[in-house]
């Protein structure tokens, strides 16, 4: 029986770096050959990273990632690793460069996959199903393929075939999946760009298990890692057997290697032509220089996450790269003794380091005492650098000015600390000012803009109050399991909310109180529920009238807000685009 070892690299590529991604396929080949593997595999458009969204539209970026290609597989060979098979996603352009879905001339612009040995860019795949729903939008610019190449590699002990192809296909039921089944491929290789979500991780394994079943043969699954502006990926690279066994499984948000031995069966007569429709194309590989495994490799199961775990952990790792891959080295925002902030300063601080975390403290005369000494508390445990700026007399001298009173007085508040404060120290100090807005709030513009929405990135735009509220206790809780201290203090997350503008106020002021408020907002705006929906689910009418109007309403806020940590990618959504959260995807973020 044919033995193969093989390497998942999950990795973090950089939209647009790509001689730098180039870099570490080399340096992924490098350790996969010292461990032995025939074949090494990274994600989805991993030359270009991904998504490269209208730099698609440029022939220069087109020719810059062909040419990339050819030069790494060179590049390989003059290294010594021309002996081990190297996979990697890729902007192909076998055509003219349309603009949107295929316009009949053949060819155009690819989402596609080469496989690299000896040297040679030996054969490519188009991906066939391009998703055009939530975050995804590849119909716009890729034209699909209908060709899948089954590779036959001639291993020392045997011959086995192997189907490659990109993320959708697999979700897709009679796919390329299926037509390599049909086709009798001993082994399916899938490279990704998958975002997470909640509970992807279980339904992607499922999907893996039923593909592998319907193949029947193992199928070896790679993602990308990283935040690449609103999306954050995962990783939970993994490989089952023919039987769906889960064989092995890298960890979740960071890098990794994985590796596993396949024991594979002998390839065996085939089926040729149109299957599943797809144009099957067979070609051989010879591998003569596979190194033989004497001794297995260490199987690795990753432990999950757990589910607060896993969202914390895609909000930390969305900041860490969108400062990263924008060129900050450190953040500043306001810290009003509240949850949300207090919330921020924990996630920058497990990003990038808290050193590198600076905190502003903006008492006014309705600051609370409770509030500031809850910011310094919270600054203290975490070992931020605080400091303490007093906006009282400004917004005295400028009311002496100008009069204001009411709404414009409070807004007044929000502006001096978000567009003068924070704004300023960015400009001298180099920070990116993060805003602190959570979802809940945003999505009945409940913030004041060119006041707490100014800044360059929320982390947690795209998270509830009241989910806020549980993964502050829950980073807590891992502090004292860790033996550490806790980051957030304990008032700051038991205390009512209050923006704090005028005496006495509350949120419940101006909201409804976040539980039901939640509810229908992940109705709503999630879920993509109307109003007669809502009703059905039991919503106070009243309510569900009041947040629908303001959602609605608020939409022009949400398009000048920051970028978000981490846009659920929805699959599939139908929300009309007032009822859903902005998504402004920067091109070279």
């Amino acid at each position: 029986m044919p033995k193969l070892r093989v390497a998942l690299a999950q990795l973090d590529p950089v939209v647009g770096d790509i001689a730098g991604n180039a870099n570490l396929v080399l340096d992924a080949a490098r350790r996969a050959h010292a461990a032995g593997a025939g074949i090494v595999a990274v994600g989805e458009m991993f030359l270009t990273g991904y998504p490269a969204e209208d730099l698609l539209y440029r022939d220069s970026f087109a020719d810059a990632s062909r040419a990339e290609l050819a030069r790494l597989a060179t590049r390989l060979r003059a290294e010594g690793l021309g002996e081990i098979a190297v996979v990697t996603g890729y902007y192909d352009l076998d055509g003219p460069l349309t603009r949107g879905p295929d316009d009949g001339t053949g060819g155009g612009p690819r989402n596609a996959a080469a496989l690299l040995y000896d040297g040679q860019v030996v054969t490519k795949y188009f991906k066939h199903y391009l998703p055009n729903y939530g975050v995804f939008d590849e119909d716009r610019y890729f034209n699909r393929g209908d060709r899948l190449p089954i590779i036959r590699l001639g291993l020392p002990d045997g011959d086995v075939d192997l189907a490659i192809v990109i993320c959708e296909d697999m979700w897709a039921t009679g796919g390329p999946v299926t037509a390599a089944g049909e086709a009798g491929v001993n082994l399916v290789l899938s490279i990704n760009a998958s975002p997470y979500e909640q509970t992807k991780s279980d339904g992607r394994l499922e999907l893996c298990q039923r593909r592998a079943r319907e193949a029947g043969a193992p199928l070896a699954y790679v993602n990308i890692l990283g935040g690449q502006d609103e999306l954050v990926f995962d990783g939970d690279s993994l490989v089952v057997d023919a039987h769906g066994e889960l064989l092995a499984r890298a960890a979740q948000f960071a890098e990794e290697l994985l590796v596993v031995d396949l024991d594979l069966e002998p390839a065996r007569s085939t089926v040729d032509g149109e299957l599943a429709a797809m144009a099957v194309e067979r070609l051989r590989l010879e591998l003569p220089a596979v190194p033989p495994i004497t001794s297995p490799a260490l199987v690795r199961v990753a432990e999950r996450l757990s589910a607060d775990g896993e969202v914390w952990s895609a909000l930390v790792l969305g900041l860490q790269d969108y400062i990263k891959k924008n060129g900050f080295r450190s953040v500043v925002l306001g810290l009003s003794g509240g949850i949300d902030s207090s919330i921020v300063a924990a996630i920058a601080a497990d990003a990038i380091g808290p050193a590198n975390v600076v905190g502003v403290s903006m008492p006014t005369k309705y600051s609370s005492d409770h509030s500031q000494s809850d910011a310094a508390d919270l600054a203290k445990r975490i070992g931020l650098d605080f400091r303490i700026v007093p906006i009282a007399g400004f917004v005295e001298a400028i009311n002496g000015e100008l009069g204001f009173t009411g709404l414009a007085e409070e807004n007044l508040q929000a502006r001096l600390r978000g567009a003068i404060v924070l704004m300023g120290l960015s400009n001298s100090e180099g920070h990116l000012v993060l805003t602190t807005g959570n979802k809940s709030e945003l999505a009945m513009g409940y913030s004041t803009l060119y006041g707490d929405s100014c800044g360059g990135f929320n982390p947690i735009k795209d998270v509830l109050k009241t989910t806020v509220w549980r993964l502050s206790r829950w980073r807590n809780e891992e502090a004292v399991r860790r033996g550490q201290t806790p980051p957030i203090p304990e008032n700051a997350i038991s205390k009512p909310p209050s923006a704090e503008l005028r005496p006495g106020q509350l949120d419940t002021d101006s909201l409804p109180p976040y539980e039901q408020l939640d509810a229908i907002l992940s109705g709503y705006v999630d879920g993509d529920l109307g109003r007669a929906d809502l009703l059905a689910a039991g919503h106070d009418p009243a309510i569900v009238d009041r947040v629908v109007r303001s959602v609605d309403l608020a939409e022009y806020k949400r398009r000048q807000s920051a970028p978000l940590g981490q846009k659920s990618p929805e699959r599939p959504s139908a929300a009309t685009a007032a009822s859903r959260m902005t998504n402004g995807w920067r091109e070279h973020g």
